[in-house]
């Protein structure tokens, strides 16, 4: 049985919780501080520890430089003995051994956090994925898949703006204010850090509001952006069918229409990002005028030193850059947080299907499975199954019939729990399916099913991934007896050879061989068969149905079928419309009963659907072969 890695602590589901921006960034911190990881924990210390040794340096910065002035004044004018010229070159030195000293550590502080941030996103972005994966065939068949790539990508690189800007910019930056306010008040008085500080005020509440009412452009942008994704995508995906109607031009004109309105957005973010920019510069270089002023008037009345008005000076353009930077961190953080909103939303997303608490690993005895009185409808209002009851004995085969609509792919969905029931139950070997896990339930059942969708990588890897870790000689045997082994080994590179997206390199027929080598190889109890040859040609599908009767032998087998006679054989025949079982035996019984099925089969015969009819068909089929379609 396949088995997937539990998770670890720092593993867990990124749960979003409700309250706003601040609620957002605590889902974060147990993967910043993760329990389970003391290497990430001494990390963050260490780092926190290197930022405030960069912040203490980088404030002493201008303090050498001010007394490095006062020290050259007199030696300037001509005032000061030989002996003084050592003083300022000391200074100088501690100066730039200041300046050294805060790059190497706040180098050093990113090159230790490094990891933390990387570890960070790859377990958020694990958990988005597994929550994914959780969730029901109700919402993948709803989605749409390129607004929810787009959504994931700008969700992870949210994640990294959130750390590097939260951690490393705002704090230290209120940090070195909070510094620089204190040192000017002790050194002059407390005009000079009123000035500082309502400068500083001003400037971040101005960039506060400003911010807050362009992030509406960033969410057109973001919307606008994921719908032309999403048109491109579907598009490209589609593009036969593009060719097909000539309809080049009406995709071109629809993915415009998208881009136009993402124009508009970009064009009116960038306007008011200039505004915002002009408004930060003028604050800063109105709060710089005062303070400057106030240093001037201070030197032309001696309590102050041509250093001191240096040191003002330096300060503030010292604090000028991090508060310059502020606004950027702070639009990017409100920026990374709209583009995060998109995540939660899907983090948001109820399972709808999910294992119950203590659910146990599905026993196989047999493979017994039955349904009883299973109601389900996809809407309420439109009710599918309607009390459906069957059993299929362990190592019986039972198939089931019917016209498009009557609710037989429905069962292989409830089968695989993609869906809960209504009503009733569904039961294998008397266990409940909801009482079990999904993993085991879905490690004991195979499908070849109508539709093969292969992954983009080898024929080797899409028939492998029917069980994880199978050798090449066992991949080897399951082709041969799905009858694909001699095409696989008549191609350039063999079982290394690259199927294309969705397969498309291959042919339908070529496609539901390697869909039903792998369900060979995964060696399931029970088999569920939902028109699995109907994409063959008749004598491939005649020496396939002869290795599923093989495979099929001693396992518990349903039958999803159209063409009544490829299922002649079944123990079983139930004949399903309108979502009930109308008819029920087996294929003599119910010929000579003269309902549904008899009138099915006997319209299928006029129409050429069976063997044996059709300028393209051979001899009838194999007595005893089971040929599941």
């Amino acid at each position: 049985m396949r088995r997937s890695l539990p998770p670890s602590a720092g593993d867990g589901p990124f749960q979003p919780r409700p309250g706003g921006d601040l609620a957002a960034i605590r889902s974060l911190l147990p993967y910043v501080w993760p329990r389970d990881s003391l290497e990430t924990r001494v990390r963050v210390v260490v780092a926190m520890l290197l930022l405030v040794g960069a912040k203490v340096a980088n404030v002493y910065v201008p303090i050498f430089y001010k007394h490095a002035i006062d020290a050259l004044t007199p030696i300037a004018s001509g005032g000061a003995s030989g002996a003084a010229v050592t003083i300022p070159l000391g200074l100088i030195i501690a100066y730039g051994l200041a300046r050294v000293t805060s790059l190497v550590f706040a180098e050093l502080r990113d090159a230790v956090f490094a990891t933390v941030a990387q570890r960070t996103i790859r377990r958020v972005a694990l958990s988005v994925f597994r929550h994914l994966h959780a969730l029901s065939l109700r919402f993948h068949l709803e989605r749409q898949t390129g607004g929810l790539t787009r959504s994931l990508e700008r969700g992870t690189r949210a994640i990294e703006a959130l750390l590097r800007y939260a951690l490393f910019s705002i704090v230290p930056t209120l940090v070195e204010i909070a510094l620089v306010c204190g040192v000017l008040w002790a050194l002059f008085d407390g005009w000079f850090a009123l000035a500082t500080f309502v400068t500083v005020a001003g400037y971040i509440l101005y960039t506060f509001f400003v911010s807050e009412w362009r992030i509406q452009f960033r969410r057109v942008m973001n919307d606008t952006d994921s719908v032309a994704n999403t048109k491109a995508i579907d598009s490209l995906l589609n593009y036969e069918t593009v060719k097909y109607f000539g309809n080049e031009e009406h995709e071109a004109r629809r993915y415009d229409g998208a881009l136009q309105s993402y124009e508009k957005a970009a064009v009116r973010s960038q306007q008011s990002l200039s505004l915002l920019n002009v408004g930060q510069s003028a604050i800063i270089s109105l709060g710089l005028a005062v303070v400057m002023g106030m240093a001037a008037s201070g030197i032309v009345r001696g309590t102050m030193s041509l250093g001191d008005f240096v040191l003002v000076n330096t300060y503030l353009l010292q604090l000028y850059q991090p508060l310059n930077f502020f606004g950027v961190v702070y639009r990017e953080i409100k920026q990374s947080l709209t583009d995060l909103e998109a995540m939660v939303k899907l983090l948001a997303v109820d399972r709808e299907v999910a294992d119950r608490p203590g659910a146990a690993p599905l026993a196989i005895a047999g493979a017994e499975l039955r349904f009883e009185g299973v109601e389900f409808g996809y809407d309420p209002r439109r009710p599918i199954l309607k009390g459906v009851d069957f059993t299929v004995p362990a190592g019986r085969t039972v198939a089931i019939v019917g016209p498009s609509g009557a609710g037989k792919s429905t069962i292989s969905r409830l089968l695989f729990r993609f869906y809960d029931v209504s009503a009733g139950r569904v039961l294998i070997d008397g266990q409940d399916i909801r009482d079990v896990t999904q993993a085991s339930l879905r490690a004991s059942v195979g499908i070849v099913p109508q539709d093969t969708v292969l992954f983009n990588d080898t024929v080797f890897y899409n028939i492998a991934y029917g069980r994880a870790g199978a050798s090449p000689a066992e991949v080897e045997r399951a082709a041969r007896l799905a009858h694909i082994h001699d095409f696989i080994m008549a191609l350039p590179d063999g079982y290394q050879t690259m199927v294309g997206e969705r397969g498309l390199k291959l042919s339908g027929g070529e496609k539901q061989r390697v869909a039903i080598a792998r369900t060979i190889l995964k060696n399931p109890a029970i088999l569920l068969f939902d028109e699995a040859t109907s994409a063959l040609d008749t004598h491939t599908e005649r020496e396939i149905q002869a290795n599923l009767r093989e495979v099929s032998r001693g396992r518990t087998t349903l039958v999803i079928a159209h063409r009544l006679s490829t299922v002649i054989d079944a123990d079983e025949i139930l004949v399903l419309e309108a979502g009930r079982v109308i008819e029920r035996g087996r294929h003599l019984e119910l010929l000579a009963a003269g309902g549904a099925y008899a009138a099915l089969w006997s319209r299928q015969q006029e129409s050429g659907q069976g063997f044996g009819q059709g300028p393209d068909s051979g001899p009838a089929p194999i007595p005893g072969v089971l040929a599941p379609t």
